[in-house]
């Protein structure tokens, strides 16, 4: 190798090491390095033309990119999805104040948890040795959570086939409740798990679908919040802060600064 070309190669290394720690210093997170750095070597792929860009858009609602989480990531099967998306609703039901969990896409923000780091406990110690917990404990399991959430749905249908030979998403609201109540009381029986267990570990997803940031996929249009006059994830409250009023705050979800960010 020539003077000059390990003049050049040095100088190529540098430029790798400086630029790289540019991007390490202003950006946490592997994805977003190992874009970055990829990007100052990789050739950027040429803009689609106007006309290209609009031939490929024809036909897409806006509805169509709001419900950008509508999307199942966990649940393979539909019809456990139903009954994931049935059990919800009666834990949250529609009514005159709102709309309910399956009306929030509470289900798909359950189903993304369980397709996660939370479902898959990821941080959570899972060696055990496991015993009945105290009250202040909450449950001790080996199960995670998709899991315990996904042998719960299997037992909801198959209870609901016991007792009313009909599926879940057959039955009544009332015979759907008898059902989900014996659950929250303990009375049927699971492996690895209680049946209250379950129910509590349920019901509190559900909850948290309603009123999570619309980012995770649950809380549709920020309904939830606006139900409970939430204001949701402000920028800031400076220009509100002096004020002696009680003031009523349009809701401001993560992905509407992400995707539209203030100047």
């Amino acid at each position: 190798m020539s003077e000059k070309d390990e003049r050049k190669d040095a100088m190529t290394r540098r430029q790798f090491i400086r630029k790289g720690g540019y991007v390490a210093g202003g950006a946490i997170g592997g994805g977003i390095l190992g874009a970055s750095i990829s990007q100052m070597f990789m050739p950027t792929a040429p803009s689609p033309s106007p006309e290209i860009s609009k031939t490929k858009n024809e036909g897409v609602q806006k509805a169509d990119v709001e419900r950008y989480n509508q999307a199942l990531m966990f649940f393979n099967k539909q019809e456990d999805f139903k009954v994931l998306a049935q059990a919800s609703e009666r834990i949250f039901p529609a009514d005159d104040l709102g709309p309910g969990a399956i009306d929030l896409d509470v289900p798909f923000y359950i189903d993304h948890q369980l397709a996660g780091a939370w479902g898959n406990n990821a941080r959570d110690y899972m060696l055990g040795p496991f015993y009945p917990g105290i009250e202040t404990q909450g449950f001790q399991s080996h199960l995670k959570r998709n899991e315990i959430i996904s042998q719960g749905i299997a037992r909801i249908q198959s209870v609901s086939k016991e007792n009313f030979k009909k599926k879940f998403t057959e039955l009544n609201e009332q015979q759907q409740d008898d059902i989900l109540a014996a659950f929250e009381k303990g009375k049927v029986k699971m492996k690895g798990v209680s049946s209250n267990d379950f129910f509590t570990l349920l019901r509190m997803s559900v909850l948290e679908g309603v009123y999570a940031d619309p980012l995770y996929g649950g809380n549709r249009d920020m309904a939830g919040w606006k139900m409970k006059g939430f204001p949701g994830n402000q920028m800031s409250y400076l220009a509100q802060i002096e004020s002696k009023e009680f003031l009523e705050i349009e809701p401001s979800s993560l992905h509407s600064h992400i995707a539209s960010p203030k100047k």
